[in-house]
């Protein structure tokens, strides 16, 4: 198990690179994806911050959303919380049992955060559409 100290959580989106290219040779602007990815990311983090284990709350408040134009993350922990990755994922040599808090978050709320998503996707083709014109 690598402990680099934080745990990382993403979806793959089916299309995105021909999406990516088809928005490249239209003209759009790619960077564009990563504020869609973003966005579906943080509509995770007040729903992790809720289900983390709290003893002191320092790992609540290590959520993070991130992204690229390839993908959105949430991530938690850091180098001075080093124990959210053995948490989230557990680690049997130290008889600590999984509790993917994160991991959960995302997939019982999908719904919501693709729904972010297809929205943003959206106004990035409407973008385009615009410009065809």
């Amino acid at each position: 198990m690598e402990l680099s100290g934080h745990v990382d959580v993403s979806a793959e989106v089916e299309g995105l690179k021909n999406l990516r290219r088809t928005i490249r040779q239209a003209g759009g602007d790619t960077k564009d994806l990563r504020n869609a990815n973003l966005a579906a990311a943080q509509t995770i983090v007040p729903i992790a911050a809720g289900l983390a284990p709290k003893v002191s709350g320092r790992l609540a408040a290590s959520i993070r959303a991130g992204a690229t134009q390839k993908a959105g993350m949430v991530r938690a922990g850091r180098k001075l919380i080093p124990y959210a990755n053995p948490i989230h994922w557990g680690w049997p040599k130290r008889h600590i049992a999984p509790n993917p808090w994160v991991a959960t978050a995302a997939a019982a709320n999908e719904e919501l955060w693709l729904k972010v998503y297809e929205q943003h996707i959206d106004r990035i083709l409407g973008k385009i559409e615009g410009k065809k014109r």
